[in-house]
């Protein structure tokens, strides 16, 4: 059983993991020992692992930071996130006409984070009005068109990137309205987990980002320049600018819209 008051020693610690490939670096050390033998990973979208958090189907989790806002009490653990210093290339608005010619926005389903920050440039940085619809499935990628827009994120996005002439990268945005990196995901719990883990965890996530070479070799080649993502979209040091990034951010998820 997993109950609040803490964890005993043999029970595995439920860890929800991205199954995204800006998550590879750290699965990948996550699934070596000696941390492997502590911990149960499970993969999912960011929103669904969110859900679970809350349901406490897992103890720990890869999670949009936009969850914080729904949990009662939560702890950032660790050194480690997803985050980015400027354009991240997997969190995009993907449009064939300038923003000021868009008339609707699809929003990714997929993420809570994303859709916030997306929210907050249309209005704030962007200032534009167009209609914003919440995607539901995947069939919303076929409607970005014309005037029509989509924020789209993790591995699709990567795709979509040959087909659009507008590209408007999200992370690089908030960048540019803030002047501050965006962590986009952190290792978030709802209740204190034991020290020593920690450590461990850290360690694991730094292995992982230590031989990307091996995490490379493992993806089919042709998705996108992964030395390039892992090396510079990619951020993943959740050093004090990153932290700065996200105090502002969660600060704008609780004031009135």
């Amino acid at each position: 059983m997993h109950k609040n008051k803490g964890f005993s020693v043999e029970e595995k610690i439920r860890v929800g993991i991205i199954n995204y490939l800006n998550t590879r670096p750290l699965l990948y050390g996550l699934q070596h020992p000696p941390i492997n033998r502590q911990i149960e990973l499970i993969e999912d979208v960011p929103a669904r692992l969110a859900e679970m958090l809350i349901n406490d189907q897992i103890d720990v989790g890869l999670v949009p930071v936009a969850i914080t806002k729904r949990l009662p009490q939560y702890f950032i653990n660790g050194s480690y996130c997803i985050g980015a210093i400027g354009d991240v290339a997997s969190v995009c608005v993907f449009s064939q006409v300038p923003l000021e010619q868009v008339e609707k926005i699809y929003l990714d389903y997929q993420s809570r984070s994303s859709v916030a920050l997306c929210k907050w440039l249309i209005k704030n940085h962007w200032k534009i009005q167009p209609e914003i619809i919440d995607a539901q499935n995947e069939s919303y990628l076929k409607a970005i068109k014309g005037t029509t827009a989509g924020l789209v994120i993790g591995d699709r996005a990567l795709q979509q990137r040959p087909k659009f002439e507008y590209i408007y990268d999200l992370a690089g945005e908030w960048k540019a309205a803030t002047g501050l990196p965006f962590v986009f995901a952190a290792w978030i719990s709802t209740k204190k987990l034991p020290e020593d883990f920690i450590k461990e965890f850290d360690k694991a996530n730094a292995y992982g980002l230590s031989h990307l070479e091996e995490v490379i070799a493992q993806i089919p080649e042709g998705i996108y320049d992964l030395n390039k993502y892992y090396s510079q979209d990619l951020s993943y040091t959740l050093d004090n600018e990153k932290r700065k990034g996200l105090e502002q951010f969660l600060k704008i998820l609780s004031s009135p819209s």
